[in-house]
């Protein structure tokens, strides 16, 4: 099987570092960002022959006209990573209900969306899916650090490419599936 592998978010955060793993590999990669620019940029720091694309998650047709341009020039992606995502982090009872719909349309829509896009491939060819959560990134850096590393038996926040190694060990263990892995540095012990 071909190693063509698409991360979506890929441009920034744990994406960026998703891709930076997975290049180092031997995976050729589409990197799909919102902004063409950037998601140049990171494919272009990968080195090889690594492409950018840019897509709205939260649109259904953006979605399925980018898995057609990948096909057509990377061939069929049996590799699927969903690093894409917002944040509108703030008390509930602030946050504008255009907020709550964005960040569900691109976090939760967004990728349901592009697992549905990857399977009409992955059904027939096989592969792997991984949908990424939440650690310190440049999405989250408003946050308070200092409280929330509190709760944290490790004492300090993940770092992307840890999370990054958690997902290609999944993406490349054949017999694991459905799994959720959870990388948070002991968080859910406390809980």
């Amino acid at each position: 099987m071909d190693k063509v592998g698409a991360v979506f978010g890929g441009s920034r955060g744990i994406g960026r570092a998703v891709a930076q793993l997975m290049a180092q590999k031997g995976y050729r990669l589409a990197i799909v960002a919102r902004n063409l620019q950037v998601a140049k940029a990171a494919a272009g720091e990968l080195g090889g022959n690594h492409l950018a694309f840019s897509c709205d998650v939260a649109k259904e047709q953006d979605v399925q006209n980018t898995f057609e341009e990948m096909e057509k020039h990377l061939g069929p992606v049996n590799f699927l990573v969903n690093a894409a995502g917002i944040n509108r982090d703030g008390l509930l009872v602030r946050t504008k209900t255009e907020d709550m719909i964005s960040q569900l349309h691109t976090n939760l829509l967004g990728s349901m969306l592009t697992c549905k896009a990857a399977m009409r491939t992955m059904i027939q060819r096989g592969g792997s899916i991984v949908n990424v959560g939440f650690i310190h990134t440049d999405m989250t850096k408003h946050l308070k650090e200092e409280h929330l590393k509190k709760n944290i038996p490790l004492g300090r926040f993940g770092e992307a490419l840890e999370v990054a190694h958690a997902v290609v060990f999944l993406l490349e263990s054949p017999y694991v599936t459905g799994h959720v892995l959870v990388v948070d540095g002991g968080l859910q012990l406390t809980i």
